[in-house]
């Protein structure tokens, strides 16, 4: 063999070297977690916790207009590996301070063929989870895209048990129900919301949702069946008036993915507790978000009788948040006359309200007014205009309604509307909302949204069971706050629950007491009527709770079953527990409270609350750290303390 032989024979070994499967791993910072990627002919990652599979070798890939598909075929030009390990303050918070640790690996990648265009991979590796993400960098060509579909896959190892909410359209306001069912059982006609929660085993549980959705569509799941087995796969939201086969998103480079995120604990408890997702957010860009004061809210809402929308009904609700030590009043809809209209008008109130008088009450009375409005009546108007009205006025925040999407178009009108309040000091309340992300780190005066199948529909189905309360935590809620409106003081066993007004709650009175220590939302807006509140049994304990906190534990849950949370706030810890439809007695050990002597305020079930749901024991002891203390629920039922 001559020279030349030989080096063609090297140029032709190093090029099949070039295309060949290269394999990358990553870790988490305690070792636990090992995720590997693989680069070849496709695009591949699996994700391992212990000696458990969690997802075994999955795909990414996208599909394009006037484009070829990316995701085959791939060189790698270069890696980066990071661990970052920092503390930071949240203004919403669960905790006092939130650490942010993992370990990262970037793939820099190229096509090997024409049009040999490139994209970075990013993994994150944290110890309560993974998460990535595809950057689209400014070399990849000037050309617009139109993305038709991200097939990122979720591929489980064995038919799981999952808690999946089937929203089938992606027109939706994400109020439904996570119903407990096998991955197999989900169909190819669903349209499965984040974020979805899986058993993988005793010791092993996983939710996926996504992080920071920027100029993107919101992502859902879609089932596929393979030549494996049948696995799930991302499908984007479309953009208004194109079929679900159309354009997702539009973008120029340099663009990325939202992050994919599979949170991954030992117990349900633990996907609770993380903080993933507000961790793959940017920090605060308000330079000084000290005017941003979470905290309880009265409600003028139809849902409590048939309130109208007249100015002695709202002076009522102005005087149960003073008389509760509330800071704020939620003025809600029609105070500027009919809503979604041609004519309406933000910035006009209606005839019968005097708006100055209205808000010199609620000075007087050390209240502060939110205002309620219609999403297309703040596009219809000057909302830079209505935003500096509202500041003039010393509103502290509005409420946004019925967006029922979260396209391209609508995630961008999120973060513009948001970007505005900010301008001129006001916080946000989306309702008819898509599921939060944790932008609320990076604009954090977004300081809560619905998006969940609330208390509201007690009025009208019998939805909202026990099983479904006890589901949120470990579902819904581990995506971010959500304004499930809790506080209904008419409650009802099965046997007298109805529909109708005055609304009615299916569960115990230390049920509805725990749900405003269970369910985050920095602004907890209270649902009842102020009647249904003075001198019943729990009144203290709404005006002793709080929204945020400096610590939070899950000391135990089943997912559906039961929960029991213990957050603190300063130096006062509140306890918080609820059950199924099943009667329940556990123990929980006091171990999270410091040293020396504790009075234990606690509301309790007893055997007359079978009977009657409203009555509770209220009951005051001394405790210590490391006590143990015996709960025992009714079906529906709860508990409820605070310890100081």
């Amino acid at each position: 063999m001559n020279i030349k032989s030989i080096k063609l024979l090297i140029f032709t070994f190093l090029c099949s070297v070039s295309v060949l499967a290269s394999d990358y791993n990553l870790s988490s910072p305690d070792g636990k977690i090992k995720v590997s990627v693989k680069v070849g002919n496709d695009l591949k990652y699996a994700v391992q916790f212990g000696s458990q599979k969690v997802i075994e070798p999955s795909g990414i890939a996208f599909t394009f207009e006037q484009a070829p598909p990316i995701g085959k075929n791939l060189l790698v030009t270069g890696t980066k590996q990071n661990s970052v390990d920092e503390t930071w303050k949240p203004v919403l918070k669960r905790y006092e301070n939130v650490r942010n640790h993992y370990n990262s690996l970037l793939i820099e990648l190229k096509e090997e063929k024409f049009p040999q265009r490139i994209l970075n991979l990013e993994f994150r590796a944290y110890n309560d989870g993974v998460a990535f993400r595809t950057l689209f960098p400014e070399q990849f060509t000037s050309h617009s895209y139109a993305m038709t579909d991200e097939l990122t896959q979720f591929v489980f190892p064995e038919n799981y048990t999952c808690w999946a909410v089937n929203y089938g359209s992606y027109t939706t306001s994400q109020e439904k129900e996570f119903f407990e069912r096998k991955l197999h059982e989900i169909t190819p006609e669903m349209v499965i919301g984040l974020p979805m929660t899986v058993k993988i085993g005793d010791k092993c549980f996983a939710a996926i949702t996504e992080a920071d959705i920027e100029n993107y569509a919101g992502m859902y799941l879609k089932t596929v069946q393979g030549q494996n087995g049948q696995y799930l796969r991302t499908a984007l939201s479309p953009r208004k008036g194109q079929p679900e086969t159309g354009t997702k998103v539009l973008f120029n480079t340099p663009h990325k993915s939202p992050w994919r995120v599979i949170m991954i604990g030992e117990t349900p408890g633990k996907l609770v507790e993380s903080e993933i997702v507000a961790n793959l957010n940017d920090p605060c860009e308000i330079a000084d978000p000290s005017w941003i004061k979470p905290g309880l809210s009265a409600w003028d809402h139809w849902w409590s009788g048939e309130v109208k929308m007249e100015q002695p009904v709202i002076y009522e609700y102005i005087d149960l948040a003073a008389k509760m030590g509330w800071p704020y009043m939620l003025i809600d809809w029609q105070w500027y006359g009919p809503f979604n209209q041609k004519d309406a008008d933000i910035k006009k109130v209606a005839p019968q309200l005097n708006m100055p008088e209205i808000l010199q009450y609620a000075k007087s009375k050390n209240v502060r007014c939110w205002l309620w409005l219609y999403n297309t009546d703040v596009d219809r108007g000057n909302f830079e205009e209505a935003c500096a009205l509202y500041e003039k006025w010393g509103i502290a925040g509005i409420k946004i309604d019925f967006m029922d999407s979260d396209d391209q178009e609508m995630v961008n009108w999120y973060r513009r509307v948001v970007k505005t309040a900010a301008k001129y000091h006001l916080m946000v309340d989306f309702h008819g909302a898509f599921k939060p992300d944790g932008w609320q780190r990076t604009y954090p005066n977004l300081v809560t949204r619905e998006g969940v199948l609330g208390n509201e529909y007690n009025k009208w189905s019998l939805r909202i069971t026990p099983e479904h309360l006890c589901t949120l935590p470990f579902t819904r809620m581990l995506a971010g706050p959500m304004d499930f409106t809790p506080g209904g003081f008419l409650n009802r066993n099965p046997d007298k629950f109805q529909n109708g007004t005055p609304a009615n709650v299916l569960g115990t009175r230390a049920a509805t007491l725990a749900e405003f220590v269970i369910f985050d939302s920095p602004y907890m807006v209270a649902c009842d009527h102020p009647k249904n509140y003075y001198g019943q049994v729990g009144e203290e304990f709404l005006a002793k709770v709080q929204s945020v906190w400096d610590d939070t534990k899950v000391l135990n849950g089943a997912v559906s079953e039961y929960i029991t949370m213990a957050r603190r706030s300063g130096k006062t810890w509140f306890v918080g527990a609820m059950t199924n439809s099943f009667e329940r007695e556990m123990e929980v050990k006091l171990d999270f409270l410091g040293d020396g002597s504790y009075k234990m305020t606690s509301f309790s079930d007893t055997e007359k609350t079978k009977e009657n749901a409203e009555i509770a024991e209220k009951k005051i002891t001394t405790v210590k750290k490391g006590d143990i203390i015996k709960i025992k629920m009714v079906p529906g039922g709860g508990f409820a303390a605070w310890i100081e």
